[in-house]
């Protein structure tokens, strides 16, 4: 996206363009990449990953949780608070283990909330994100719900935001308490590390 004459567009306008060729996306190229992703998500090894449900046009799907767990990972799942604040947190057992939430449309798990530090036990965590860009800056439907969360983070664990091949972008607008993304993972490269390429 560009901006007009010298003014680099803000968040507002790139969530506004995102979305939109989010909605152009086909129901067969979604399925695809689904079935891309699920299958580069193989390739990483984590005893604890945090991810979601993907919603709306989001990229992602259950099959990717699912391989997590056949690989022994045990997967959490973010259930949304009452009140704005850092996302809570419950265990993925299964699609049978899955309600409905605060959200229409929105499938979070049924089972113990474990609270936001529960996001501190996990070496991989998987971010939904309308774009991230070379340097790790994430762009998110902003309403701040991973904002409040990702402090709980290990330090070491990885953080890996989930995007299509054309929203990993090379520059995003970015504020100082931004947490920056260890990696990107897409439909056609698989897992791409950041800061892209990488510093000399």
């Amino acid at each position: 996206m560009h901006g007009c004459g010298n003014e680099r567009p803000g968040k507002a306008e790139w969530r506004k363009w995102l979305t939109a060729r989010r909605a152009e996306v086909s129901v067969q190229q979604r399925v695809s990449e689904a079935s891309a992703l699920a299958t580069a998500v193989a390739e990483i090894t984590a005893e604890v990953a945090c991810c979601y449900l993907p919603f709306g046009t989001e990229p992602g799907s259950l099959a990717l949780l699912d391989m997590l767990r056949e690989r022994g990972t045990r997967v959490l799942l973010p259930v949304v608070p009452r009140e704005p604040g850092p996302l809570d947190w419950a265990e993925y057992t299964g699609t049978s283990s899955l309600v409905n939430g605060r959200f229409r449309g929105l499938l979070e798990p049924s089972g113990t909330r474990l609270g936001p530090a529960a996001l501190g036990t996990a070496s991989l965590v998987l971010v939904p994100a309308l774009a991230v860009d070379h340097s790790g800056v994430r762009l998110g439907r902003g309403a701040g719900y991973y904002d409040r969360s990702l402090g709980f983070a290990a330090p070491e664990a990885q953080l890996v935001a989930v995007v299509r091949d054309a929203e990993l972008v090379e520059q995003l607008p970015a504020e100082e308490h931004d947490i920056r993304m260890a990696a990107a993972l897409t439909p056609g490269r698989g897992i791409v590390r950041l800061p892209y390429p990488d510093p000399v």
